[in-house]
């Protein structure tokens, strides 16, 4: 019996040590499965790449910040990028500079950022867009109508169409300027 009792600590320490090279082994395949992931420029999150599409962009109808109504489908011949997003959202703050800097750089090669707010009043959303210097346009979307029709409730969300009215490229989570031109600035030279 004294040697079975001394054989628990042993077949204890052997677990132990087993568990804890399960762990760091799973932590070393964690790290190594996320290491395609970039990393963003503000914050230090990650982002990971777009998942690869090709449908049709859904017909959206809105208003604009000045009342308007406005429309996707006016926007065929350009690449667009249509952001969903929320004011109160911290990982669609973080990305804000990120689109601005993006589409400043490449507007006049046709690119367009719609940014679609999802559900704040006009007011709100317009001191946002002053206090983070957007200047592509800005959408409202009290009743989540674009949500829906991109069929993701996530935020931020954005979809790459293309010239045609094709939806190419999605991203569920913030992107950044380095992922944007890795991804869309090869669509923008087509």
């Amino acid at each position: 019996m004294v040697k079975q009792q001394g054989a628990k600590p042993q077949a204890r320490l052997i677990f132990l040590l087993v568990g804890a090279g399960v762990f760091l082994t799973g932590a070393a395949v964690f790290a190594w499965t996320n290491h395609g992931k970039e990393s963003a420029i503000n914050g230090g999150g990650m982002v990971s790449p777009p998942v690869v599409m090709n449908q049709a962009a859904p017909r959206l109808e809105l208003t604009d910040l000045q009342g308007d109504r406005v429309f996707l489908e006016a926007y065929r011949g350009k690449v667009v990028l249509v952001n969903n997003w929320a004011t109160w959202c911290p990982p669609c703050r973080e990305e804000m500079p990120e689109l601005q800097a993006y589409y400043h750089a490449h507007i006049k090669q046709g690119f367009v950022i719609i940014a679609i707010e999802s559900g704040e009043p006009a007011a709100t959303v317009a001191d946002f867009v002053r206090q983070f210097g957007m200047t592509f346009p800005v959408w409202l979307d009290p009743e989540g109508n674009a949500l829906d029709a991109f069929e993701n409730m996530d935020l931020p969300s954005s979809y790459l169409v293309d010239q045609e009215g094709t939806i190419r490229l999605r991203w569920t989570g913030p992107v950044n300027r380095g992922t944007l031109e890795k991804y869309v600035t090869t669509l923008l030279e087509k």
